[in-house]
């Protein structure tokens, strides 16, 4: 198996066949593959309609969360469960697009970045919240200078390796390029197709991102500062 695609979901029973099916279009024939869904306790039907998908689509797996536990925790879950060596992430609400996950492949395979990331360069939201994204991507890279233009893309592939690798806190997946880099990893942002969300409604408002950005952006400072990833040879 080349590669595990995680996508942490809640409360998205309407998104879940619709982007399972896009998935298997974009990797059918391309990729030795697998889905992994972790559900992080959603209060909807989406557990069901996972496990109800499970008899048509053989390459996917349902990890669950007993109770909400966050983004970051799903993510984390979904990784340590998979069994291909790279992973490849994306938002369960639809946004992200399936399709653009062998161009990332294609630019893995040719070597150079060791995680790609995906920058939504025509968001399809309000403009509320393209404002606040654009803002907080400005502080977080001037202050941590980690070459990622869009860290809220979910759409990302990386070694599974190397992110169990990294310190664990919740809400880390908003800075896996700082984290990454702090590991002497190089990243590269590619655009990427972003569509506006059609069915459900989003998780996270304007301020649930402010406050948390602001303790979280200290602590990985704290991190980079602290780096120490030393280069061994053998004899």
């Amino acid at each position: 198996m080349e590669l595990s695609v995680v996508v942490p979901v809640h409360n998205e029973a309407d998104n879940v066949a619709p982007l399972i099916a896009e998935i298997a279009a974009a990797l059918d024939g391309r990729l030795d593959y697998e889905i992994v869904y972790v559900d992080d306790g959603s209060v909807d039907g989406t557990v069901a309609a996972l496990l109800a998908l499970k008899a048509t689509r053989p390459r996917l797996r349902v990890v669950r969360h007993q109770a909400r536990c966050g983004q970051s925790a799903a993510i984390r879950t979904g990784v340590a469960a998979a069994r291909a060596p790279w992973i490849a992430t994306l938002d369960g609400d639809g946004q992200n697009d399936p399709a653009d996950i062998p161009s990332l492949w294609e630019l893995h395979r040719d070597g150079g970045a060791v995680m790609i990331a995906g920058e939504r360069t025509k968001r399809r939201d309000s403009w509320s919240k393209r404002l606040s994204s654009r803002w907080a991507n400005r502080i977080r890279a001037s202050l941590l200078h980690d070459h990622t233009r869009d860290t809220g893309c979910g759409l990302k592939l990386f070694p599974r390796a190397l992110f169990l690798e990294l310190p664990y806190f919740d809400h880390m997946h908003r800075f896996l390029g700082a984290l990454m880099i702090r590991q002497g990893a190089e990243v590269l942002s590619v655009p990427v197709n972003h569509r506006p969300r059609l069915k459900g409604a989003s998780k996270y408002g304007f301020w649930d991102r402010l406050w948390v950005g602001i303790s979280d952006l200290a602590g990985v400072m704290w991190l980079q500062r602290r780096a120490h990833i030393p280069r061994a040879t053998e004899d």
